[in-house]
């Protein structure tokens, strides 16, 4: 037999050839510092969500509702938001197949601050709706501080 007649001598394979050498442990140092990256986002997280929840926000809550008649529906709600601000609220009024029979946005002006538990931020209100049918449910269906010129 030849040189030529023999099949090529197989290439190394060992692993450190196929698939690169051991990977580096990661330092104590490098450790150390991952730490402090994930505990700086975590820190930065929590004053996000504090803060955000804190400024220009307001909050509704449902009292109650009553139909005096098929074509009006009046609705008791509270607004928590700050005193000094201005807000609306879009109030609805709908039948007993859900469709909305009311409409209307409501404008809430700021508070006077006075001695209650929440410092003025809570305030009650009542608006009547008019409606095209019989309501059987009346809600606040969203507040929110309006841009200024608004």
């Amino acid at each position: 037999m030849t040189s030529e007649d023999q099949p090529a001598a197989p290439a190394p394979t060992s692993l450190a050839n196929r698939y690169g050498g051991q990977k580096r442990a990661l330092t104590r140092k490098g450790k150390r510092n991952i730490l402090i990256a994930a505990l700086a986002v975590g820190i930065a997280f929590l004053a996000w969500v504090s803060t955000s929840a804190a400024t220009n926000s307001v909050s509704f809550k449902d009292v109650g509702y009553s139909t005096p008649d098929a074509t009006l529906t009046e609705i008791d709600f509270q607004v928590t938001k700050d005193p000094a601000a201005d807000a609306k609220c879009a109030v609805k009024a709908m039948d007993s197949k859900f469709a909305i029979v009311g409409w209307k946005v409501v404008d809430i002006g700021p508070n006077a601050a006075d001695a209650g538990t929440d410092g003025g931020r809570t305030t009650a209100h009542r608006t009547q709706l008019r409606t095209e049918s019989q309501a059987v449910s009346a809600v606040v269906d969203s507040c929110w501080i309006p841009a200024t010129g608004q």
